[in-house]
């Protein structure tokens, strides 16, 4: 039978780029998996991490075959972002793609007592064939999921297949309330003595259905009677197993556990599972935590998940590559419906070998996750057009569609649309469902024109089913203040800018999904915002999962279906005037305050509950009830609220707005935009201005008042930004960039003549 042997404990590892050892480097550090080098300085704020070529190294011993002909395969779970593997100095298998399992068979490089030598170099650095190119997050490196070996009988099921389990299981439900589960399996150096046993076991461990076919014929569809389906609410889990048998003899096993479901969306419906609408109303989730990168153990992921149900989501979208087995595991078992996608972001490189990348990308991401329940959408690409458009950029992504179809005809497709991305044009229309990445109240416009944009877009294409697969703001909880506002990154502004987005999607149920950006603060070494560097602080907790903001709860009150109380501002709690305001926010009918033990007032109101109170000199109680429900906070009464409350660079960006239109002078902001030949303009990318420091220093001055984003080649995320123009800038800013901002940019280029 298959024996599976973890190999995650005591591995040599350097940093540098130290070649391939001849043997078991004594010198290097000792480390367990998983592991990565960018635990720290890919999020730690100091500008940059290492992206570097290391080099891993472990012994092991070769397992003990008790039958001729066995086989010997190691299995790297995922390798971050290229990876070469050597057994007892030879290449056993090169990888390209940091987010998927791939095996080798190195049988016939082990030796047959003795110990073995097992390399693993791993690279983090940009190669242009390999996804993702350029993206709003850190590119982890190392072994960050870890390494088995695996020892099968000569007759075994097929492991060389994309990193597939060799079984491929689809539950179909029926009328009659039974269910039918395709079955398929692949044996390889099987021949007539050997045949495959399929069983269907419930959550009990009873067998329900069972089959059984040659080894060379494994394909059957089997019945359940009385089948009980897979839903968000009771996500009833099946386990298939299928058996490789030579008569009396169990030669290799391998199951999934499955779930009966059925799904669609409709533009008018939304999600629709299991004949029920359901819209979809949930998370983004990234993989990294704080110190440990992406290096997450089980239980990390199980937390995760844990968080996200505690929300009251139904949904979340794993963003922007294929995640850990185990957080697949954990979604199936707790009744997540899941967008997963492969790392096709913001720019797209002509090298067709990189188109070749995201093919093979994903293969492994449906063939290594087909039987998973929680998985009914392929997602294909995200943001794609920050890089520009092309017909060769279309044609890739009707490609890859045709591909997720051929792969999985079971499931639906999506894309995640910049939001530049026209309402009318050729990228629509190539995915069964569409979403698009709205910061209206962010990065531009006002978060009142979220709605209005939704339902001019539903008005124009009443074909297409739409969600929001982005939407957010950055809440940093040191910043708090009585006159929250975009961009100051307080809490309250987070929290008044969620609260308005989870009513814009309870009015609109034909949103077939919509995901916050994001669930957790993750690592982005490139950015530097708010105060706080080398992360994106848009989650609703923060990267350590110590604090919930107060915008998780506003979620918790719309969408958890148990009780729910959350007095905001606790950590806003020194505050200055007459008068302070308390939102409180319940998914109950009516809510007490009281405050220093006297009832203020009573208010019935629809999740959010707002009151205004004046504390007293020193410290006060407040407390909120509703029911059984009760929360309390202590605040106290201060002359002057603490400085570190409001980030100095809010003012200056104000002023540094009015002082750009002091400079622009006499300009008609308003004449018609004018583009003479060999000048430059806003039409021209970040990439041509670079060449000309006197056109660059006007358009990084503009790009730093629009969108508070400090751009330089080479540095932060210019890779993924290179290719915009400030005319796209602009566009996606929206009404929160001043009339005549885009044209006074323009004035002041065309008098630059073009390098």
């Amino acid at each position: 039978m298959r024996n599976v042997i973890n190999l995650n404990r005591r591995w040599m590892f350097t940093a540098k780029d130290a070649g391939l050892p001849q043997s078991l480097p004594a010198e290097w550090e000792k480390i367990d998996l998983p592991h990565t080098w960018n635990a720290v300085d890919g999020h730690d704020g100091n500008g940059g991490y290492a992206r570097a070529k290391c080099w891993y190294a472990k012994s092991f011993a070769t397992p003990v075959q008790p039958l001729t002909g066995g086989r010997v395969y190691v299995e790297i779970l995922a390798a971050g972002q290229q990876a070469e593997v050597y057994v007892n100095g030879t290449e056993a298998v090169c990888h390209e793609g940091g987010y998927s399992a791939f095996r080798a068979d190195i049988t016939d490089l082990c030796r047959p007592d003795g110990e073995n030598l097992l390399v693993v170099a791993c690279s983090n650095e940009n190669k242009s064939n390999v996804y993702p190119q350029a993206a709003d997050f850190t590119f982890y490196g190392g072994l960050y999921r870890g390494v088995n070996l695996i020892s099968v009988p000569e007759a075994h099921f097929e492991l060389d297949y994309y990193g597939g389990s060799g079984l491929k299981v689809t539950p179909k439900p029926c009328e009659s309330g039974g269910a039918t589960f395709a079955l398929a399996s692949w044996v390889k150096n099987g021949d007539e003595n050997f045949t495959v046993l399929y069983s269907v076991k419930d959550k009990e461990g009873k067998e329900v259905a069972g089959a059984v076919r040659p080894a060379d014929q494994t394909e059957v569809t089997i019945y359940v009677p009385d089948a009980i389906r897979w839903d968000i609410d009771n996500p009833y889990l099946y386990t298939v197993t299928a058996t490789l048998q030579r008569r009396n003899e169990a030669y290799d096993e391998v199951s999934a556990r499955v779930g009966v479901r059925s799904f669609s969306c409709d533009p008018e419906k939304g999600f629709v599972i299991n004949g029920v609408k359901t819209p979809l109303r949930g998370v983004s989730r990234h993989q990294d935590r704080l110190y440990k990168g992406n290096a997450l153990t089980r239980e990390d992921h199980y937390e995760d998940a844990r968080l996200i149900k505690e929300l009251g989501a139904n949904t979340i979208r794993l963003a922007h590559y294929q995640h850990s087995q185990d957080f697949y595991d954990a979604c199936d078992e707790m009744g997540f419906i899941i967008w997963a996608e492969i790392p096709f972001i913001s720019v797209m490189n002509k090298d067709p070998e990189a188109h070749q990348n995201c093919i093979s990308q994903m293969k492994e991401l449906i063939i290594q996750n087909y039987n998973h329940p929680s998985i009914c959408f392929w997602g294909i690409s995200n943001e794609i057009l920050i890089g520009g458009i092309s017909d060769q950029l279309v044609e890739n992504h009707k490609e890859l569609n045709a591909l997720c179809k051929k792969l999985d005809d079971t499931r639906l497709t999506t894309i995640a649309h910049v939001s530049m991305t026209p309402v009318d044009g050729p990228m629509h229309g190539i995915t069964d469902v569409e979403s698009y990445n709205h910061y209206f109240g962010w990065y531009g416009g006002r978060m009142e024109d979220n709605g209005p944009w939704l339902d001019n877009f539903h008005k124009v294409h009443p074909e297409i089913c739409l969600g929001v697969s982005e939407y957010g703001c950055e809440g940093i909880i040191t910043y708090h203040g009585p006159n929250p506002a975009c961009k100051d990154y307080s809490e309250e502004y987070q929290a008044l800018y969620h609260e308005h987005m989870a009513k814009v999607f309870d009015e609109r149920p034909w949103i077939w999904s919509s995901h916050v950006w994001n669930m957790f603060d993750f690592g982005c070494a490139a950015r530097d915002e708010g105060g706080v560097a080398g992360r994106n602080n848009k989650g609703l907790v923060t990267m350590d999962r110590r604090t919930k903001k107060d915008s998780y709860f506003i979620y918790q009150a719309y969408w958890s279906k148990n009780p729910v109380l959350h007095l905001c501002g606790k950590r806003y709690a020194q505050r200055a005037g007459e008068t302070t305001e308390i939102r409180v926010y319940s998914n109950q009918p009516s809510v007490m305050l009281y405050l220093n033990g006297e009832l203020v007032e009573e208010k019935s109101a629809d999740k959010v509950f707002v009151f205004r109170v004046s504390l007293k000199e020193g410290f006060n109680i407040v407390v909120a009830v509703a029911g059984d429900l009760k929360d309390s906070m202590t605040l106290e009464k201060v002359e002057k609220e603490p400085d570190i409350y409001v980030l100095p660079e809010v003012n200056e960006r104000a002023e540094g707005v009015a002082n750009w239109f002091k400079l622009a002078g006499d300009l008609d902001l308003k004449a018609p935009m004018e583009f003479p030949e060999g000048k430059y303009s806003v039409k021209d990318t970040m990439e041509a201005f670079s060449q000309c420091p006197e056109a660059m220093k006007v358009v990084t001055e503009a790009v730093k008042l629009a969108t508070n984003f400090t751009i330089a080649p080479g540095e932060g995320m210019w890779d993924m930004m290179k290719s915009m123009t400030p005319e796209s800038m602009v566009n996606m800013a929206g009404s929160s960039v001043p009339e005549g901002f885009l044209e006074s940019i323009n004035a002041k280029l065309i008098k630059i003549d073009k390098v």
